[in-house]
C-alpha cells in the first residue's frame, strides 16, 4: 500500500473512530453567481450581528468545505461520516459531485485537507450548541466544475480555501469575544495553510484560473498570479459577508442558514 492509499484509510477509520464524529471556470460563471447573490448579499453589512451570529455563518461555509472535499476524496457525504447536519434554519441534501481521480501528492494534500474540514464542521457545531444551524441545501455542480478531473479539483479547492481565509478575516474585527476570536483565528490559520498549498500544486500542476472578483490575487500560472494571496503590504485580503456570498454564494441553491444571509 503507497503513501497516498495508507493516509485516505487514516481519514476513513478516523471517521469511523469518532463515530459522530473543466481545467478552469470561466470568469462569466463566477460573475453569474455574483450577479444572482448580490440583491440579498448587500443587506449584510448593515446588519448588526452577534458572535453566534458569525460563527453560525463560518459553519455554513465549513459545511460545503466539508463535503466538497470528503466527496473528493471518498465520493460519499459528510451525513455518512457520522456528522450532525441538523439544527435551526432550512436544512437541505447535498447534490452533485463525486470521487475525483487524484495523483499521490495531491490525493495526500486533499485526505490532509479533508480531515480538517471535518472537525471544523464538529468543532462549531460543538461551540454552538443548540444554536447550530442546519446544513443547508448544497449543489457542488452550481459552476459545472470541480469532479471531472485533478485540475477542475485545484480549481474550486484553491477558490475554495482563499474565499475561507478571507472570510474569517473579515470577520474578526466584528467578534466580540476574545476566546471566540482566538478560536476563529485559529480556524483561519489552517486555511490559509490549506490555500497556501493548493496554490502551489495550481502552480505546479500549470493550472490556470480566472480572478472571483476584483479582490482575488490569482495563483502562479494566471496573469498577474502570485504564490500568495496578499496585497502589496504582505497582508491577505479579507472580505466581508456581502463579498463572501457574491462569489460562493452560488453553491447554496435556497441560501444559508443563519441571521447573515
Amino acid at each position: 500500500m503507497n503513501k497516498a492509499e495508507v493516509l485516505h484509510d487514516l481519514v476513513e477509520s478516523e471517521v469511523s473512530r469518532r463515530a459522530f464524529a473543466k481545467r478552469t471556470i470561466g470568469a462569466g460563471l463566477w460573475a453569474g453567481g455574483a450577479a444572482m447573490m448580490m440583491g440579498s448579499a448587500n443587506s449584510v453589512q448593515a446588519q448588526s450581528v452577534t458572535d453566534v451570529d458569525i460563527l453560525n455563518f463560518a459553519l455554513n461555509l465549513e459545511y460545503l468545505e466539508a463535503e466538497f472535499y470528503y466527496i473528493a476524496t471518498t465520493g460519499r457525504r459528510i451525513a455518512d461520516a457520522g456528522i450532525s447536519v441538523t439544527g435551526t434554519g432550512q436544512s437541505g441534501a447535498t447534490t452533485g459531485g463525486g470521487r475525483v481521480a487524484l495523483d499521490e501528492r495531491t490525493r495526500t494534500v486533499a485526505d490532509h485537507i479533508t480531515l480538517d474540514e471535518l472537525q471544523h464542521v464538529r468543532f462549531l457545531r460543538t461551540a454552538l450548541g443548540s444554536a447550530a444551524v442546519a446544513k443547508p441545501a448544497i449543489n457542488l455542480e452550481a459552476l459545472g466544475i470541480g469532479f471531472r478531473s485533478q485540475n477542475e479539483f485545484l480549481t474550486l479547492a484553491r477558490a475554495f480555501e482563499d474565499l475561507g481565509v478571507s472570510a474569517y478575516g473579515g470577520a474578526a474585527a466584528a467578534i466580540s469575544s476574545r476566546a471566540i476570536l482566538e478560536r476563529a483565528a485559529r480556524i483561519a490559520l489552517t486555511e490559509a495553510q490549506h490555500a497556501g498549498v493548493l496554490r502551489l500544486l495550481v502552480s505546479d500542476n500549470r493550472v490556470v484560473v480566472p480572478a472571483l472578483d476584483g479582490i482575488d490575487v490569482l495563483p502562479l500560472m494566471s496573469p498577474g498570479g502570485r504564490l500568495f494571496q496578499v496585497d502589496g503590504d504582505g497582508l491577505s485580503n479579507i472580505r466581508t459577508p456581502a463579498q463572501v456570498l457574491a462569489v460562493g454564494g452560488a453553491f447554496f441553491p435556497n441560501g444559508v442558514n443563519g441571521n447573515i444571509r
